[in-house]
């Protein structure tokens, strides 16, 4: 990692930050800790934070109800750490603010890797391109056209909002609910199988081979995500 960036924990489980932070701190981040929601809200306000991970099984409030309350004056990104596995509360945390989910128990190699999409996503917000390059992918916003392995596809309307929504949030999920709000508009009532022919139909026009898509990847229980390197990023574009 370039630089250092500030972490915030939310977790009301000491040896869960004991054994976080001598990881976290090798890799570069400046960490501090909150053991309840009223510590975390009062720090994430206080001062300015890259990440910060909150656990939803928090003494004094739900985690899902800290991400509503912070998502009111921050988009500082936010990745949930939780034991609670469930479907629902996957897609919840994600609809409330989340950028990301993580169950308990974890690898510390996983939680970097996403601690690092989280950061790059963070800075790609901060510059703008018109032109993206994922992988074999490129794609230009300013002329709405799409590449594969350098020849042209053509997206339809909904599919090129779709992709630009995958796109402004690069290796993170993304829900039906939030598929549905980018692509039909915030106040549409789309069924998931409309979603899923959608990402469907998306695959088979960006992907090498759509049967084994690695650019819109499947979240069990969660959603989509649009993983692969982006070198736009990657070379500082």
């Amino acid at each position: 990692m370039t630089g250092s960036a500030r972490l915030l924990i939310i977790d009301d489980e000491p040896q869960l930050q004991r054994a976080l932070r001598p990881g976290l701190a090798a890799a570069g981040y400046e960490v501090e800790s909150a053991g309840n929601a009223r510590e975390g809200l009062k720090a994430i306000a206080a001062r300015a934070f890259d990440i910060v991970i909150v656990d939803l099984g928090l003494p004094d409030m739900d985690g899902k109800d800290l991400i509503v309350q912070a998502r009111q004056w921050t988009q500082t990104p936010i990745l949930v750490l939780s034991a609670r596995d469930g479907e629902d509360e996957k897609i919840s945390a994600l609809d409330m603010g989340a950028n990301d989910f993580m169950n308990k128990p974890f690898s510390i190699g996983e939680l970097m890797a996403r601690l690092r999409a989280l950061l790059r996503v963070r800075t790609g917000r901060a510059r703008v391109s018109k032109v993206v390059r994922i992988e074999h992918l490129e794609i230009d916003f300013e002329t709405r056209r799409v590449r594969v392995l350098g020849k042209e596809v053509r997206l339809s309307p909904r599919e090129f909002a779709l992709l630009q929504a995958f796109v402004e949030r690069h290796d993170q999920v993304l829900t039906h609910k939030q598929i549905g709000a980018a692509v039909w508009g915030p106040d549409a009532n789309v069924e998931a199988q409309f979603v899923r022919v959608l990402v469907g139909n998306l695959r088979q026009k960006i992907e090498k081979d759509p049967a084994r898509p690695t650019l819109i990847t499947t979240e069990p229980s969660a959603g989509y995500r649009l993983a692969g390197v982006r070198s736009d990023l990657a070379d500082g574009k």
